[in-house]
This record gives structure tokens, sequence and C-alpha cells, in this order.
């Protein structure tokens, strides 16, 4: 039932969704909602936690059977296919929201991590540019996609910024290592 609720609100938004309205699109009943959590507000934080945790699983799973070459680029695109379902009143919503922000944030700064790591394990030290420093420019450049900055100033929304930064990242990284060598 959850992974119905993500995919009605990824399409619609959801704070100006009644319960009503969730259930008559799920057709079940609103009781059937209030099994899940006690009102709306939780059952919107429970939803949208289990989004990102569904995101989360399914981009390690893409990155463990990934080649170690392409790591970096395999887990922001992952990103951004988990993102790309997402329309433009979901991600005004999670905005909105104080708790559903929170949450975005929250996983935001996860994936920024992961993407520091990543960064460091896939640069040599030796290479020309400093993986530590390309790491956190990674990092700074997804939290700026998480406030809206990125699409304010180039049009392109949360999926997209993150297939552009997956390309950029692994075109540093290809020119830092294959200068290495």
């Amino acid at each position: 039932m959850i992974s119905r609720i993500i995919d009605v609100l990824l399409a619609e938004g959801f704070l100006d969704l009644s319960l009503e309205d969730v259930a008559r699109k799920l057709r079940c009943s609103k009781s059937t909602l209030y099994t899940i959590e006690s009102s709306k507000e939780q059952l919107l934080i429970t939803v949208i936690r289990a989004f990102f945790r569904r995101a989360a699983e399914r981009i390690e799973l893409d990155l463990a059977a990934s080649d170690d070459s392409k790591r970096i680029q395999v887990y922001l695109m992952a990103i951004s296919r988990e993102l790309a379902p997402a329309s433009p009143a979901f991600f005004a919503d999670l905005d909105a929201f104080p708790p559903t922000r929170e949450i975005y944030r929250s996983n935001t700064r996860i994936a920024a991590e992961r993407v520091r790591q990543l960064v460091v394990e896939a640069v040599p030290q030796s290479a020309a540019i400093d993986p530590t420093f390309l790491g956190a420019v990674a990092g700074q450049i997804m939290e700026a996609i998480h406030r809206g900055d990125i699409e304010a100033d180039s049009h392109l929304d949360d999926s997209a910024a993150y297939r552009a930064l997956a390309t950029l990242i692994a075109a540093g990284v290809s020119a830092s290592t294959e200068r290495d060598t």
C-alpha cells in the first residue's frame, strides 16, 4: 500500500491532496489509510521516509553491481532515476512541509557524503585533482540541488541536475586519472 501511495504523491504532490483524495485514487477507504498512520501528517512523513528508503536501497543495489571505474556516475545517475518520477508539485510540497523538507535534506546529506567517499576511492591521491576537494564540490552541488538553487539558475529539475552532476564528476575523475597515468 505504501508503494502505491508513493506513486500517487510523486505524480501529484501531497499538500493539496486530502486523505479522501488519496483513498479515491488508490480505490481504498480512508480507514485503510488510517491503519498505516493516525493522521495525514504522520502518513506523509511515513510515506516520504519510505520513498527515500526505497530509493537508497535501489541506488545501493545499482552501485554494488557496477564496475569500479564507474561507481560515482552509477550512483548519481541512480539518484537521478529515482527522482525522475517526482513531479514539480512533489518537490514543491517536500520543501513547503517542514518535516518532509528535513527528510529530503537529511537524505541529501547522506548521499553527498556517499559521493565524497566514492570520489576519494576513485581518484588516486597523486591525481591532478584533490579527491577531497572534488567530493566536497559534489556535496555542495547536491545541497544546492536540494535547496532549489540549481533549478532556479539552470531550469534543471532535481533529476536532470543529478544527471548533469554525474556527467561533470565523471569527466573530472576521468581527466584527473588520465593525467595521472
